[in-house]
C-alpha cells in the first residue's frame, strides 16, 4: 500500500495571459499615493517571480503574484471603507500571516 493520497486537490486555475498587464492598469488607476507605493512593489514581486520561473521552468510563482495582487486590489475598497469609518484596527492580522511571507 502506498501512503500517497488517491486524489490530489486540483490546483487553482491559471490566471489569464494578460492578467499581469491588467493589474498594472488597475494599480496605475488607484489613488496617486497608493499607486506610487504599489507600482514599485508589484514590479519587484513580478521581477522576483519571473526570475524564479526562469530558473525552475515553472509558472507557479508568476501565477501566485497575480493572485496575491488581485486580492489586494479587490479588497482595497473594503479596507478604505474600514479606515474611513474610524474603526479600531489594532487587533488586525498581518497580510503575511494570511498569504505567507515573501522570500
Amino acid at each position: 500500500m502506498s501512503a500517497q493520497p488517491e486524489h490530489l486537490p486540483a490546483p487553482p486555475p491559471a490566471p489569464a495571459p494578460r492578467a499581469a498587464a491588467q493589474l498594472l492598469v488597475r494599480i496605475r488607476a488607484e489613488r496617486p499615493e497608493r499607486a506610487q507605493r504599489w507600482l514599485p512593489a508589484f514590479e519587484r514581486d513580478w521581477a522576483k517571480a519571473l526570475e524564479d520561473s526562469r530558473q525552475t521552468y515553472d509558472l507557479s510563482p508568476l501565477h501566485e503574484v497575480v493572485r496575491t495582487w488581485q486580492v489586494r486590489l479587490d479588497s482595497a475598497p473594503a479596507v478604505d471603507a474600514f479606515v474611513a469609518a474610524g474603526l479600531d484596527d489594532e487587533d488586525g492580522v498581518d497580510i503575511d500571516q494570511l498569504f505567507g511571507t515573501r522570500p
